[in-house]
């Protein structure tokens, strides 16, 4: 089952349920009547296969299984925000808003566009705003309908991780852990780390996801990924975010095999070859600025600003360039004698990698044992 195919009054009915403790007190709660709601809980534990509630003379007793659940509908409900809206407008507007277009929307859900149009109007009815503007043949989302996209993609989050605690719950290992995989973590900790949780867990299946944490914060944010392995940044840049240091890491210079400096340097020879460096407001930029601020003097020119380590290294192999890096971000080419560690950057210059995922996120069973096999990796680096 997938969580956008879940009906919305029906969550809202048990949740009402497992607060009210009755079928009667719940049908108010929700403004349904009884047999209604009867009935929402019957279809919900037949698509979950799982029994939610024990049947008494006195009312409904939640079982293990519906307070496991409730939880996660609490926090979908309230990010959907009126239980006047629908499955299939929820689906129709997420497409939109990642496709950019009811015609892509569309191709991508085979959901006939008029059916798509009349979704997503319906959902601006339902919640009394204007979702969308049309731009030529595309769409461009109103700033509440780039909310409620973000707010939508939670929901949807909060319930796949529903799914996955009933599936823990009935011994069923499965699920779906979703990472963003910064510069840093791909060469070694990110594949020890997966190799370690996949000797315990080998039927979850792990979606790798790689960026910059430019890239990977929106959907880190909007629940598309479960959380970020890389450099850490300025904790008032992120107060929605929940940052986990697992070591520090001192940047080395590197350069080709054979470069002029291979021998030895000066800040004065460091000033001379041509740098390969992040942009700007990357971690790894600043700790570069950080070195030549205690060197002294003037910075060197940086003709190529690059984020990927592939392309980097083509690079240096092919000139005398040079560039700041970890040596585990190069360490084949190094060991295969392709490239030279130069030396290590002087000064303090160091960065912190750790974990990131959103301050309010709730870690399923499965999400919290990948999460200690990254630190288990991290420690093994380290030791």
């Amino acid at each position: 089952m997938q969580p956008d195919q879940f009906n919305i009054r029906h969550l809202a009915a048990m949740a009402a349920v497992v607060d009210q403790g009755s079928v009667s007190l719940a049908a108010r709660a929700v403004n349904l009547t009884q047999p209604a709601v009867t009935q929402g809980i019957a279809k919900l534990e037949a698509q979950l296969g799982v029994r939610l509630f024990d049947r008494q003379p006195g009312g409904m007793a939640a079982l293990e299984a519906a307070l496991r659940l409730k939880p996660r509908i609490d926090v979908a409900l309230r990010l959907i925000g009126s239980n006047r809206v629908t499955a299939a407008q929820v689906r129709a507007f997420v497409a939109l808003a990642r496709a950019g277009s009811y015609a892509a929307a569309a191709a991508a859900t085979g959901v006939a566009e008029p059916s798509l149009h009349r979704a997503v109007g319906d959902l601006g009815l339902a919640v009394g705003s204007r979702l969308v503007d049309r731009r030529g043949r595309g769409v461009m989302l109103t700033k509440a309908g780039v909310t409620l996209a973000q707010r939508l993609r939670l929901a949807l989050t909060e319930l796949r991780q529903g799914l996955e605690d009933l599936a823990d719950l009935k011994g069923e290992e499965g699920g779906r852990i979703l990472v963003g995989a910064m510069p840093l973590s791909r060469a070694r900790l990110l594949p020890d780390a997966i190799a370690r949780f996949r000797a315990d867990f080998p039927q979850v299946h792990i979606a790798v996801h790689e960026g910059s944490h430019a890239e990977l914060a929106g959907p880190l944010r909007e629940g598309e990924i479960d959380m970020m392995i890389g450099a850490l940044r300025d904790p008032a840049m992120a107060s929605d975010l929940m940052q986990t240091p697992l070591f520090e890491d001192r940047p080395t210079i590197l350069a080709r095999r054979g470069h002029p400096l291979e021998q030895g340097w000066d800040a004065k020879a460091l000033r001379r070859f041509p740098w390969i460096l992040p942009p700007e407001g990357t971690p790894l930029r600043q700790l570069w600025r950080m070195m030549f601020a205690e060197l002294g003097g003037d910075l060197p020119a940086v003709p190529i600003e690059c984020g990927s380590v592939m392309t980097i290294r083509q690079l240096l192999v092919g000139g005398d360039y040079l560039t700041l890096l970890s040596y585990d971000q190069l360490a084949l080419e190094l060991e295969a004698g392709l490239l030279t560690d130069i030396g290590p950057a002087p000064g303090a210059i160091s960065r912190t990698i750790g974990l990131t995922t959103r301050a309010d996120w709730r870690p399923t069973r499965l999400q919290q044992q990948f999460m200690a096999a990254v630190k288990a990796s991290a420690a093994d680096m380290t030791s």
